[in-house]
């Protein structure tokens, strides 16, 4: 026996086809029933991989007992908040004012005007922790809705009054604007605040914070720091050490319960393993340190092998439990680990980097993570670090194999158009910065699944899966595969990317714009929601106004338009005593911002049509280092249609390929050797 849930297509809410609870999906079938019928709708908003999803799923909607008061007394909705983020922001905002935090399952009550009055997270199946039982709380909604149904209108008014007021933005009307010194002081902010025994802000469950990191990496790409560069190695050193990262199968957990990044929450998220990889591209980048190549790499090869799709489209996330129990995937036995080995040297070696306690270190388990640094270590192997990370490598591979048979946590397989390109963005920088073309053509393929399969007549997606897609898409959707197609544009130069990518943004143009400043994250039209919610703040993925913000810098830089840099640097502007005081929430729009400080610099090539063999040449030394303030397009000549402005009129100097290198269009002579085009690069980043 099913309920209304039978017929969609998320693995969550199919999760909960089966529940005795009569579960309906958001919509107007089971709005329309609530304001009928008079009943209080609960509304359970969770994802896949959530473990306290699945505990409470077993423990209340698997209940006979829970589900009876359910059907009788309320209109009972899933919501698999990956899919309705808009769904997931109003109401995790109107739990949050109610009780102080938030979290997953979001478990509110609403009116049948979708109104919130009582919420919470997780409820136990019996009073525990100072914690309401989930049995009790249904029957105190049920006696309050029978007899205070005017108090309940009340303040669910004054709680939807409190949302309303939170999509109010003021744009700026002044001349403020984010300086080189504000950017400085920001950075010294999070120097202050960080963490230096463990690594990391605040104290536990500590979360990797990539947004954060690459802030940093930025300020120290543009100037040395010892400081920055010694915390930037600090928090990534302690976080590849094992435990939150997968040492043998790569990839992050989404975060640590514990200090010391051993004990993760086990499962494993796209858009954290997307935001990480390249995190460590930008530190191997600046630093040279071999170890954040490695972990960058580890981190794609994960990726590739677990969580992408045959049609070319990343999967959302894996599951944290298996066989019924968190983490059991992931750890060791101390026997299995021996057994796994078989050699004496090998397990010597192994005992030497990892830490094996023979009481485990997690339930009588063992979560690997390694004593010290892989610098360290490989002094002390003896080895070089080459010869080190080659014999860490053989090892860890027969633990995967090993690990490879067991039973695997569930795969959420839905591809989502933000997170997608998210990844798209890494594997787009890592073919371009370490010369891989497996991963080139892993982006290209991605790009072009989310184009001919989420793309159809104008109208972007959210997610896609079992065939079809669903959901017309958000800001962060359109913001974010305009920027991914921008970032491969650059590798591979195929003008298709481009084209695409101006598309998607002059859509969100018409779509999403505020007259009053900034973006909805919901399209024009969007029907069936409490308010048109309108995110600010960057969470553990960048807001879709900062994405926003982002795109209209990009385009402008490709295409000659001072308006679009205008209304960023406008956005900007009202953001910027938010991002003073709480950096960590804004740390995608302080990447922004750095990008706006000065004018970017723009690398313009143009080659003759007939094959040039200097012009990878070219391409290498321009992607040399890493610059995030600049931007590359490359074209043949004669230049071909729809081109970017940026290429556009510029002629070839002696028929040879030719390289322009502007800022606001305005470029300095242009040049046809290495060492005229290394020289100008050189004055531009002396550092």
């Amino acid at each position: 026996m099913t309920n209304h849930l039978a017929q969609e297509t998320s693995p969550y809410l199919l999760q909960h086809a089966h529940n005795p609870v009569d579960w309906y999906p958001w919509g107007e079938e089971a709005l329309e029933k609530a304001r009928v019928e008079n009943k209080p709708i609960f509304l359970s908003v969770g994802y896949a991989a959530c473990h306290w999803c699945h505990v409470m799923e077993r423990e209340s909607f698997e209940s006979d007992h829970i589900a009876q008061l359910l059907n009788r007394h309320f209109i009972s909705i899933k919501v698999d908040r990956e899919e309705r983020p808009d769904l997931d922001n109003i109401y995790m905002n109107a739990v949050v004012a109610m009780t102080g935090q938030g979290g997953w399952p979001m478990s509110i009550f609403l009116t049948p005007e979708l109104k919130p009055f009582y919420g919470g997270t997780y409820f136990p199946p019996v009073p525990r922790h100072g914690m309401p039982s989930f049995q009790d709380v249904l029957y105190s909604i049920i006696t309050a809705w029978d007899t205070q149904q005017n108090d309940i209108q009340r303040i669910s008014g004054q709680i939807a009054q409190h949302l309303q007021s939170s999509t109010v933005w003021e744009m700026s009307n002044n001349d403020k604007a984010f300086t080189r010194e504000t950017i400085k002081a920001i950075s010294q902010n999070l120097m202050d605040t960080y963490d230096w025994s463990f690594g990391g802000w605040g104290g536990a469950p500590r979360f990797p914070a990539p947004l954060t990191i690459d802030f940093l990496l930025r300020q120290l790409s543009r100037e040395n720091n010892q400081g920055t560069e010694k915390l930037v190695r600090h928090i990534l050193t302690t976080m590849s050490l094992g435990g939150l990262f997968d040492v043998v199968g790569g990839g992050f957990h989404r975060y640590s319960t514990d200090n010391h990044w051993l004990v993760p929450h086990f499962e494993k998220m796209l858009y954290d393993n997307a935001q990480l990889a390249l995190v460590y591209l930008h530190a191997y980048l600046i630093t040279r340190d071999e170890t954040f190549r490695a972990v960058c790499e580890e981190t794609l090869s994960f990726i590739q092998r677990e969580m992408l799709g045959p049609e070319g489209g990343f999967f959302s996330s894996l599951d944290a439990d298996s066989e019924g129990e968190e983490g059991r995937f992931y750890t060791w036995a101390p026997g299995e680990i021996l057994s796994a080995l078989q050699d004496r040297d090998e397990m010597k070696f192994l005992q030497l980097v990892y830490s094996l306690p023979e009481s485990g270190n997690f339930d009588s388990k063992i979560i690997l993570q390694k004593k010290e640094s892989d610098a360290v270590l490989a002094e002390k192997t003896g080895l070089s670090p080459s010869a080190y990370r080659v014999r860490l490598q053989q090892i860890n591979k027969k633990l995967l194999e090993v690990r490879a048979k067991r039973v695997r946590p569930s795969t959420d397989d839905k591809i989502l158009v933000s997170w997608n390109a998210l990844a798209l963005r890494a594997f787009s920088e890592a073919a371009r910065y370490l010369d891989k073309p497996e991963y080139l053509q892993i982006a290209q393929n991605n790009a072009s699944f989310l184009l001919n399969h989420l793309f159809e007549e104008k109208q972007l997606f959210r997610s896609w899966r079992a065939g079809h897609p669903h959901h017309p898409a958000f800001l962060e959707d359109y913001a974010g595969l305009a920027i991914a197609l921008v970032t491969l544009y650059q590798t591979d130069h195929n003008i298709h990317w481009f084209r695409a990518s101006k598309e998607l943004f002059n859509i969100m143009l018409l779509k999403f714009s505020d007259p009053e400043g900034g973006f909805y994250d919901t399209p024009q039209g969007k029907s069936g929601l409490l308010i048109r919610p309108k995110e600010i703040q960057d969470n553990v993925t960048p807001s879709g106004n900062a994405l926003a913000a982002h795109a209209l810098i990009l385009q402008s830089a490709y295409d000659y338009n001072p308006e679009l840099r205008q209304r960023a640097e406008k956005m900007l502007g009202s953001i910027m005593h938010m991002a003073s005081r709480y950096p960590r929430g804004f740390s995608y729009w302080l990447q922004v911002a750095d990008l706006a400080i000065e004018p970017i610099r723009q690398i313009a090539i143009i080659h003759p049509s007939s094959h040039d063999s200097s012009l990878s040449a070219f391409k290498k030394l321009a992607w040399s280092e890493y610059h995030p303030d600049a931007v590359l397009a490359i074209t043949p000549y004669p230049t071909p249609p729809d081109v970017p402005m940026l290429l556009q009129d510029r002629p070839l100097k002696n028929d040879l390929t030719t390289v322009y290198i502007c800022e606001g269009f305005v470029c300095l002579n242009p040049v046809n050797s290495l060492e005229e085009f290394k020289n100008q690069l050189d004055s531009l980043y002396p550092n």
